[in-house]
C-alpha cells in the first residue's frame, strides 16, 4: 500500500540512468484475482484513474486482467530487453541492451585475438533469439547458439576448424541461455572432451540489464510515455503504446499480451558471410 507521489521535480535528471527508479518487480500474487481486486480497491481508495504499465508479457497479462475485471483505464508501455512482446517491434531497453553485449564481445575479441584462443559469450535470451543474433551480426561472431536449439557440435566444430585452416587463430560464439543459466559451460565442455577444441566461457548476464540508455532508446521510449498519458486522457480503456514500421502508435492491450520469438528470423546465411 505504499504509495508516492510523483511530480514534475520527481522525475527530473533521470532520462540518462538505467534500470527502473521505481524498484518494481514481478508480484506472482497477481495472478490470483483476489490479489487483483485488492489492488482495484486500494486504486480506487487512492483516487487513481488509471494505470501505465511498464513490462513484458507477465506485466501485460496482469494490467489486462485488472482492466477488463474491473472495467479500468490501463495502458502498457513495452519493457523487455528480450523484445519478445507481440505487437511490437521494439521494446524499451533492447537496444542499449545489444549495445552493451556488443562493448563486450568487442573487448573479448581483443583477448581472442591476442592469445589464439576460441570464446563462447553467453547473452540473455531465455526463449527468444533477439539479442543472441543481433549481437552475432554486429561483432562478427562466427555462430550463434539460439534458445531451444540443440546444438549442432558437427557444424559448429566444422566452423571452428574451417576458419583454423585459413589461419583463424580465434573464433568468437554466441550463445543464448535459454532455460538454463550457464549453458555455455556445457558447450565447452564437449568441444574440449570429444572434439579437441579449447574454448573459453563468458557471461554477460546482468551487465546487459544496466548503463545508460541510447539516445535511440531514449528517443523512442519518451514518445511511448507521452503517447500513453495521452491514450488515458483520450478515455482509452486498455491500449498499448507500439512501434511498428518505425512509427509509435496505439493498439489494443489484448494484441500484446503474448510473448513470441517474433525475431527469430534465418540469419545463418548472413552470420556465414561476416564470419569468413
Amino acid at each position: 500500500k505504499e504509495f508516492v507521489d510523483l511530480e514534475a521535480s520527481s522525475v527530473g535528471n533521470i532520462l540518462q540512468r538505467g534500470g527502473t527508479f521505481l524498484k518494481s518487480s514481478r508480484c506472482l500474487a497477481f495472478h490470483e484475482k483476489e490479489t487483483r481486486d485488492k489492488a482495484f480497491k486500494i486504486l480506487q481508495e487512492r483516487g487513481v484513474e488509471g494505470l501505465v504499465v511498464i513490462g513484458g508479457d507477465g506485466s501485460y497479462n496482469g494490467a489486462f486482467r485488472l482492466g477488463e475485471e474491473n472495467n479500468f483505464p490501463v495502458v502498457g508501455i513495452p519493457g523487455s530487453i528480450d523484445n519478445d512482446i507481440s505487437g511490437s517491434d521494439y521494446s524499451v531497453g533492447f537496444y542499449t541492451a545489444v549495445q552493451t553485449a556488443v562493448e563486450a564481445v568487442d573487448k573479448i575479441r581483443d583477448t581472442a585475438s591476442s592469445h589464439d584462443r576460441n570464446f563462447i559469450v553467453e547473452v540473455m535470451g531465455r526463449n527468444s533469439s533477439a539479442i543472441a543474433n543481433h549481437v552475432g551480426i554486429c561483432s562478427g561472431a562466427e555462430t550463434v547458439i539460439e534458445p531451444g536449439t540443440p546444438v549442432n557440435y558437427q557444424a559448429l566444430v566444422e566452423k571452428i576448424r574451417s576458419g583454423a585452416e585459413r589461419g583463424k587463430k580465434s573464433s568468437i560464439i554466441i550463445v543464448a541461455e535459454g532455460k538454463v543459466y550457464g549453458r555455455s559451460y556445457e558447450i565447452m565442455e564437449k568441444l574440449e572432451k570429444e572434439y579437441d577444441i579449447q574454448t573459453r566461457v563468458c557471461i554477460l548476464g546482468h551487465t546487459q540489464r544496466g548503463g545508460s540508455p541510447m539516445a535511440q532508446e531514449r528517443f523512442l521510449a519518451t514518445q511511448m510515455g507521452h503517447l500513453a498519458v495521452k491514450s488515458l486522457i483520450l478515455g482509452n480503456m486498455s491500449h498499448a503504446t507500439v512501434v511498428q514500421d518505425g512509427v509509435v502508435q496505439l493498439t489494443e492491450l489484448k494484441n500484446c499480451i503474448t510473448k513470441r520469438n517474433h525475431l527469430k528470423q534465418d540469419f545463418s546465411e548472413l552470420l556465414d558471410i561476416l564470419s569468413i
